[in-house]
C-alpha cells in the first residue's frame, strides 16, 4: 500500500520530492497576568494554541511521510516578568519557523530582532489592527483575524437584518476598549451608527443582583434594534444577557457573535477537524487553537508545493496568488499580500448553532469578497510588504 502511495506521489510532486527534507518549527508562548472575571465557566485551557499547532504537526506529518519531509515542534513559555526576547532569540537560531502567542508590544519586538529578519513569523493570538496597518512587519503573518474582521462581520450582519438602531455597553480592559474602537469603525464602515454608548462598572459584581441592576442601568436607552455587548473577557456579558429593559438581541461578545471558530461549525468538512482535536485532546478547539493550527498547516502546504525549506522561498510562495489553504471554512483560504493578514471567512454565531458566515451574500468587492473584511489595501498604511 505505501509502495502504490508513493508511487503516485512521484507521478504527482516528482522524485526529487522524497529528499530528505526536515522543518523545524518552534512555538512560542508569552504568559501575561489574566485580568479577574465575575464567572469561572469559561477557562481558559492550559495547552491553548498549541494544541492547534499540535494537531497541525501531526496533519503535515501524515501529508509529509509520504513525501520525505519530517516536521517537528518545539515550544517554550515564558513566565510573567521574564524576559521573552531571549527566549525568541534562542528559538530563532534552532528554526526561521515561529509561532507566536504574545501581546501586540511582544509581538513587534521579536520581530524586530536581527536573528528574526530572515525568519517567518506567525501571529496566532493579537487580534491588533495596527499589526495589520502602520504596525506591520513584513516578517510578521497573521493567522488570526484582526478585530476589525470580526467588527466587519458582525456589522455586516446588522445590515442585512436591518439593526440599525444600535446601543453599546463596553468594558474598560485593553481588550474592550481594542474590540470598541474596531465596532465604532465598522459601523461606519456600513453606514451605521450609535444612539446610546455605556461603559461598564469594572467594580460591579452581578452575579446576585443583576435581575434587579441590570434593567436600571440599560432603562435611559430608550428603545432600540439590537444591543452591542463589548466584553472580550466574557466577564460582564452573561449577565446581561436576558436581563435588559428592552427585551432586544444581543451581539457583539455575547449572544450573535462573530467568531475566528467554535464549537459549532460543522459544514465544509470542519466536523472532520472539530472531531480530531477533540480526540487528542478532550477539548473543543479555541480560535487561538485554530489559528496555531493554520499557521503550522501553511508552512506544510507551502513545504508540500514548492520542495523548498527555506524562509525566502517559502514566504514568496505563501504571499502570491498561488497559495490556497483549505481551512475548513467553504473556501479557500489566502494571505493578503500587503500586510501578510490570511483572508477568511468569518462565523456569525450563537454557542448553540452557526447563523451565517461573513462575507455575507451582497457585501462584493472589486476584487475579493474576503477583502470586504478587514482593512482593504487602499485602508491599509502597511508598507513593509511593499
Amino acid at each position: 500500500m505505501f509502495r502504490m502511495i508513493k508511487i503516485l506521489a512521484v507521478a504527482l510532486f516528482g522524485q526529487s520530492a522524497f529528499a530528505d527534507t526536515v522543518v523545524n518549527v518552534g512555538y512560542l508562548h508569552v504568559e501575561v497576568p489574566r485580568a479577574p472575571t465575575l464567572s469561572n465557566l469559561d477557562p481558559i485551557p492550559e495547552n491553548n494554541g498549541l494544541a492547534g499547532a499540535q494537531t497541525g504537526l501531526e496533519d503535515n506529518q501524515t501529508t509529509g511521510k509520504f513525501l520525505g519531509q519530517t516536521y517537528t515542534l518545539k515550544q517554550a513559555s515564558v513566565p510573567e516578568g521574564d524576559d521573552p526576547l531571549t527566549t525568541a532569540k534562542d528559538m530563532l537560531a534552532a528554526s526561521p519557523f515561529l509561532i507566536l502567542d504574545a501581546p501586540a508590544d511582544v509581538l513587534l519586538a521579536i520581530a524586530d530582532l536581527p536573528e528574526a529578519q530572515e525568519a517567518i513569523l506567525f501571529n496566532a493570538s493579537s487580534g491588533a489592527v495596527a499589526l495589520r496597518d502602520d504596525a506591520c512587519r513584513a516578517n510578521l503573518l497573521h493567522s488570526l483575524p484582526s478585530d476589525a474582521m470580526r467588527t466587519d462581520a458582525l456589522a455586516q450582519t446588522l445590515v442585512q437584518k436591518r439593526w440599525s438602531d444600535l446601543v453599546m455597553i463596553a468594558g474598560t480592559h485593553p481588550a474592550d476598549l481594542a474590540y470598541a474602537t474596531a465596532i465604532r469603525q465598522s459601523l461606519t464602515k456600513f453606514g451605521l451608527k450609535l444612539s446610546g454608548e455605556k461603559t461598564w462598572d469594572a467594580d460591579a459584581d452581578m452575579r446576585r443582583s443583576a435581575a434587579q441592576e441590570i434593567p436600571l442601568f440599560t432603562q435611559d436607552f430608550g428603545d432600540y434594534d439590537a444591543m452591542i455587548i463589548v466584553d472580550e473577557l466574557h466577564d460582564f456579558g452573561r449577565y446581561v444577557l436576558y436581563n435588559t429593559w428592552q427585551a432586544r438581541p444581543l451581539v457583539g461578545s455575547e449572544g450573535l457573535s462573530a467568531l475566528t471558530w467554535a464549537p459549532v461549525i460543522e459544514q465544509w468538512g470542519a466536523a472532520q477537524l472539530q472531531s480530531r482535536f477533540e480526540e487528542q485532546h478532550g477539548r473543543d478547539m479555541t480560535p487561538t487553537d485554530y489559528a496555531a493550527w493554520a499557521a503550522m498547516r501553511t508552512l506544510g502546504e507551502a513545504v508540500t508545493r514548492t520542495k523548498a525549506s527555506d524562509p525566502t522561498s517559502l514566504r514568496r510562495y505563501v504571499l502570491s496568488d498561488e497559495f490556497e489553504l483549505a481551512g475548513f471554512k467553504g473556501r479557500a483560504l489566502t494571505y493578503r499580500d500587503w500586510n501578510g493578514q490570511l483572508r477568511q471567512p468569518i462565523a456569525i454565531a450563537h454557542p448553540r448553532a452557526l447563523v451565517a458566515q461573513a462575507p455575507l451574500e451582497g457585501f462584493l468587492h472589486q476584487t475579493n469578497e474576503l477583502d470586504s473584511l478587514g482593512l482593504d489595501r487602499p485602508e491599509s498604511k502597511c508598507e513593509a510588504f511593499q
